[in-house]
């Protein structure tokens, strides 16, 4: 072969590959590069996350039951203490002289009651002498009205007979009626003697009550006093009203906040991973024991039932995850008041469908229909939105879906479909119809995403996106 026509069968063929290069570039100039995803099947969990600190299930804050100094602090802040066990001692001076007193006040109340039980029996002692002396008068009487009546002796005999036996009669009844007085006396005495008693338990009251003592098993979590300063009691949150606060740390607790948006999915049971800021690398397991009912303003924590203004910032509610088999020494490390993160599982999908969150897109059906149609035409052009919902005058109605890629004469379009979601987990979610395994579905970018339309010829790209310099750090 000649030179020349070496040299004309090189032209062509670069003439031949220059066009076809024109060719694929002019067709590929109308072609979207997106990020692509396969439908496919695993295990979803859905998990709602909410922060907040580690609390004992029940704590009290002791107050004071007393006024006066308080004279001995038996224990301080991080200390375990026992039911029952001497917290702090006020000055007693007062009661303990008013108790002395009111027991000898006892004392001599209960001495009387025994003189006027001696003096009840000495009446009773009468009685008993006053019976003996009346049946000798009335003997005596009985004798004498009969010598009377048969003239034996005279009247003036019989006269005092007859008042000696009268005498005797008054003097029983004078002595019985000094016997129920004796009584009366001892009944009085004793009342008194129940009366000085039950003053003297009130008096007692007072005197334990300079003596605080813990009420159950726990830790002193906070002392806010010392030695040396005065308790008032009655006025609550006031300086001087609180000695301490106790701590049961049997039962620990996460009280954390819940977003608005997720509160609705939280129930009772629903386990949960609690991590404490102050240890890392640990997870506790817990479980739901209480969801809140009002909401509480983000910024101040307030209940939106008692505030006096409306609002439209964020809410939030309160749920209580309780730590399960927690042993002694993880007691100890969980103290109250800890930074604590909770997420909480609130539903399993075993084999679930699942798509990435960020396909999901909301889009006009009639108008991605349109669109679809538009582009599938031989010899057609893709219409815009505008365009294809021109025809309805109301508002468009929006569902979700995804877009999915179909082969459309050696390209690839896209195609929109609507679907029925379920369980959200943290970057995926469930999909109960729309797609099916295997299919191929648009993931991003958000850029090309947010304005994607059906009928758009694609070119899958899933390498990373580099991001554009800062021209501040270039300068």
């Amino acid at each position: 072969m000649s030179l020349k026509k070496v040299i004309i069968l090189v032209v062509v063929l670069l003439a031949v590959g220059g066009i076809a290069a024109l060719s694929i570039y002019k067709s590929q100039q109308n072609v979207i590069k997106v990020t692509t995803a396969t439908v496919g099947r695993q295990d979803l969990v859905a998990i709602v996350s909410g922060t907040g600190q580690i609390k004992p299930k029940t704590y009290v804050n002791i107050g004071a039951t007393a006024f006066g100094r308080i004279t001995h602090l038996e224990v301080k802040e991080g200390d375990h203490v026992k039911k029952g066990q001497t917290l702090a001692t006020l000055e007693n001076v007062q009661p303990e002289a008013t108790v002395a007193a009111q027991q000898a006040t006892i004392a001599s109340t209960r001495t009387d009651v025994n003189a006027d039980v001696a003096a009840e029996q000495t009446a009773r002692a009468n009685i008993d002498a006053a019976k003996a002396d009346l049946e000798q008068r009335k003997l005596d009487y009985n004798r004498a009205l009969a010598l009377y009546k048969d003239q034996l002796i005279a009247k003036q005999d019989f006269d005092a007979k007859k008042a000696a036996y009268d005498s005797a009669v008054a003097t029983l009844a004078q002595r019985v009626a000094a016997d129920a007085q004796a009584k009366a006396t001892i009944a009085s005495q004793q009342a008194r003697v129940n009366q000085a008693v039950a003053a003297q338990r009130s008096n007692y009251d007072a005197l334990d009550k300079t003596v605080s003592r813990a009420p159950f098993d726990g830790l002193v979590t906070n002392v806010p006093v010392r030695e040396g300063e005065t308790m008032v009691t009655g006025i609550q949150n006031a300086e001087g009203s609180t000695l301490m606060t106790l701590a049961d740390m049997s039962v620990i607790t996460a009280e954390v906040k819940v977003d608005e948006t997720d509160i609705v999915n939280v129930a009772l049971g629903q386990t949960a991973d609690v991590t404490v800021d102050a240890l890392p690398g640990r997870v506790f397991k817990g479980h739901v024991t209480l969801v809140g009912d009002q909401a509480l303003l983000r910024t101040t924590g307030q209940a939106t039932s008692t505030s006096t203004t409306g609002t439209e910032e964020a809410k939030d509610f309160k749920v209580i995850v309780t730590l399960d088999g927690v042993d002694a020494a993880q007691n100890d490390e969980l103290r109250p008041g800890l930074s604590a993160t909770a997420k909480i599982t609130t539903a399993r999908r075993p084999n679930a469908l699942v798509i990435p969150i960020q396909a999901l897109v909301q889009r006009d059906p009639a108008a991605e229909k349109a669109l679809a149609d538009s582009a599938g035409r031989p010899g057609g052009h893709v219409v815009s939105a505008a365009t294809a919902s021109s025809s309805s005058t109301s508002k468009p109605a929006l569902v979700q879906g995804v877009y999915i890629l179909r082969d459309d004469h050696r390209k690839q379009r896209v195609l929109f479909v609507p679907v029925t979601t379920g369980v959200t987990g943290a970057t995926d979610i469930e999909v109960l119809s729309g797609v099916k395994p295997g299919d191929t579905i648009v993931t991003g970018r958000y850029k090309v995403l947010r304005t994607l339309k059906s009928g758009t010829a694609v070119k899958p790209d899933n390498s990373a996106e580099v991001l554009p310099a800062d021209s501040s750090s270039s300068s």
